[in-house]
């Protein structure tokens, strides 16, 4: 077995001692049953990694690809969240050279729990830490017609603050404003209430001068 595939081995043996099937169909059923669980608590997921972590190490720079993927092709969806939680690890070693395989995530297994991580967590980290990326991702991702692209878009100035590119923002918002798609409409509303924190004037200004589905609206003006 090659180091990859070991590795991968090590963490399912130690979730796999700590699997619920209660819980397990609990989350399955929140997630609309389109993925397997182990049924294991979030909490107790995270402390499982790091312990794993500890005993095992991260991944190499040369082995982190393939040990991704690996959890990535895995049934169950913490192996999906130990991936994410490895990629959080390891992001400040990660070089626009990874972007390619990185954003192929965006649209494999998608579902708000992965994308609303990778997008602003691991995508908003690397466009932060290499701005030409930006014009090669993101603006082709709010053009796309996969939704998941889209909310990803919105999303990876979600913790930006005053850092917020509102020259970015408003027209990827105003992009996909008349978008029916609910993941879109929710993201449009969340980043608009999370930059509301910071400028909040910008914020009810652009809602009240712009035509926005309810659902956004309603979402980007809550704290107001």
């Amino acid at each position: 077995m090659d180091v990859t595939n070991n590795y991968v081995e090590e963490l399912v043996k130690l979730y796999t001692q700590h699997m619920d099937r209660d819980y397990a169909e609990w989350s399955e059923n929140y997630l609309r049953n389109q993925f397997d669980f182990l049924g294991i608590r979030t909490p107790i997921r995270r402390k499982l990694t790091k312990q794993f972590f500890r005993e095992f190490g991260v991944p190499t720079k040369e082995n982190l690809k393939d040990i991704i993927f690996i959890l990535w092709e895995r049934s169950e969806r913490e192996y999906q969240k130990a991936a994410l939680d490895t990629l959080e690890k390891v992001k400040k070693e990660l070089t626009p050279d990874d972007m390619p395989w990185l954003s192929s995530l965006l649209v494999k297994k998608s579902w708000w729990d992965t994308v609303d991580v990778l997008s602003p967590h691991i995508m908003g980290y690397l466009f932060t830490a290499y701005p030409e990326l930006i014009s090669q991702y993101a603006d082709q991702w709010i053009l796309d017609e996969d939704f998941w692209l889209q909310r990803s878009a919105l999303l990876y100035q979600l913790y930006y603050k005053n850092r917020t590119d509102e020259k970015r923002l408003f027209p990827y918002i105003l992009t996909r404003a008349d978008s029916e798609e609910f993941f879109v409409q929710k993201a449009i509303g969340w980043v608009l209430r999370e930059y509301a924190k910071t400028n909040p004037l910008a914020v009810r200004d652009f809602v009240s001068f712009n035509d926005l589905k309810p659902l956004s609206r309603r979402e980007a003006l809550k704290n107001l």
